[in-house]
């Protein structure tokens, strides 16, 4: 089916986007943590956007977490639990990526890293039959 073939390249990326960023965390010195939060939000904008694929919802193309959570929500309004870390999670997509936009501190990749895995496993944990392929492969 096209939605799941769909599904598992939003969650492969949203996977490889998660590993850069805990490996830049861990490898990287001194760490950029701008590029951590970075890649923390974008694979959470990704985890989000498989999720409406999913559901036969097509995601828009925006980066701002808060507004697909919004999308998510109206299919299950558990996903509002998340709505404070995906709004924090969103300011780390745009403005880091200029120069003097928004300082990013390590107080700043440990909450994006944290909020990031929580986010991921809730997701994994609330729709475990869009990750059926990776238990069954």
């Amino acid at each position: 089916m096209a939605n799941e073939d769909k599904i598992k390249q939003w969650i492969e990326i949203a996977d490889k986007d998660f590993a850069t960023a805990n490996h830049i965390a861990l490898t990287m010195h001194p760490v950029p943590d701008e590029i951590v939060c970075f890649h923390c939000q974008q694979a959470v904008e990704k985890y989000l956007k498989g999720f409406l694929v999913f559901h036969d919802v097509e995601p828009p193309k925006i980066h701002d977490l808060t507004e697909l959570l919004e999308l998510c929500i109206n299919i299950a309004a558990n996903f509002s639990s998340k709505y404070d870390k995906c709004d924090i999670l969103t300011q780390y997509g745009v403005l880091p990526r200029y120069p003097n936009e928004m300082p990013i501190e390590k107080e700043d990749r440990d909450r994006a890293l944290a909020y990031t895995k929580e986010i991921i496993s809730f997701i994994r944990k609330e729709v475990p039959e869009m990750f059926k392929e990776e238990t069954n492969g």
